[in-house]
């Protein structure tokens, strides 16, 4: 698909890539700059490089390369399925493991692992997320909610709409915490300076974050997350934002951090109404191990 765009005074001095991404906003500035590189992208009829400045009074054109096609496969990777009926599973996620097939992540995932388990998922969301109704990162371990038919698929969304999902979350901070409790309240949004990240931004959408002080360490602290909204990396963003950024985080925490392999943080709590028996359910699951030797280590430091 081919699109143009005329360059205006305000674009002036800008960068290609950046300018590419405020026109086409469905586009990471690494997509973009992978287009310049193959020649998808050009100024008036020339192509240039990422880093070509626009001059003024020029017309950009690019074509859109056709989306790569992904074979979602069944694979035979063990899962920790913590409950299951015909309607619900709720799944112990490792760490390391991404949620769903993508153009980076094509296979391994979760996705992978539950259609080799079970072939009755929801369609709702397609056939890269079959069954899944919401995500946690892939250096977050803990537990999920997957639908196997779309009625429960429905159910399900609405109570994460309606905020009546229980999601409590442990994790270890920098910092130390001096209040036992609290509440982050603040926007969250793509980060102007990197789209691949999120920040707290004055036009991003409404998040909510409660935590509580569980333990005290010697320049870290022990806490529990409960979400009140459910934005991509919220809780790594709104601690990051009151100075205690998550242990381990390799993309929102300090360089020096705990030896751990990523963000220490665990979806230990589930709670949602069953979809058809209408039934409270809870499941809590423990800490990995890693993340229990942090804590172990910082209790021999103290």
């Amino acid at each position: 698909m081919s699109e143009h765009y005329q360059v205006n005074d305000q674009d002036q001095g800008k960068r290609i890539d950046k300018l590419m991404t405020e026109v086409e906003p469905s586009a990471s500035r690494t997509q973009v700059q992978s287009w310049i590189k193959d020649g998808l992208v050009k100024v008036d009829g020339s192509s240039v490089k990422s880093n070509y400045k626009i001059q003024g009074n020029e017309k950009v054109e690019w074509v859109i390369p056709e989306p790569e096609v992904l074979d979602v496969k069944a694979e035979n990777i063990p899962i920790d399925i913590v409950y299951e009926d015909k309607d619900v599973i709720v799944v112990n996620k490792q760490r390391g493991m991404v949620v769903h097939p993508s153009a980076g992540h094509p296979a391994g995932t979760l996705v992978n692992a539950l259609l080799h388990h079970c072939d009755d998922l929801s369609g709702i969301n397609g056939a890269y997320r079959p069954g899944i109704v919401h995500r946690i990162d892939k250096d977050t371990s803990g537990l999920l909610m997957v639908a196997k038919n779309d009625h429960a698929h429905q159910s399900l969304a609405g109570q994460l709409a309606e905020k009546t999902i229980d999601r409590k979350y442990e994790a270890i901070v920098h910092g130390e915490i001096q209040h036992e409790y609290g509440t982050i309240e603040a926007p969250i949004g793509r980060d102007p300076k990197d789209r691949q990240s999120r920040a707290v931004v004055e036009n991003g959408k409404p998040a909510v974050t409660h935590f509580k002080v569980l333990k005290l360490y010697k320049d870290f602290t022990h806490v529990e997350c409960v979400l009140e909204t459910g934005r991509t990396h919220q809780i790594r963003v709104h601690m990051k934002y009151i100075n205690h950024p998550l242990a381990g985080d390799p993309k929102y925490g300090p360089r020096k951090s705990l030896p751990i392999d990523g963000q220490a943080l665990h979806a230990r709590t589930l709670g949602f109404i069953h979809p058809v028996t209408g039934e409270k359910m809870e499941f809590s699951v423990e800490p990995p191990g890693d993340f229990i030797e942090m804590l172990e280590f910082l209790q021999k430091r103290r």
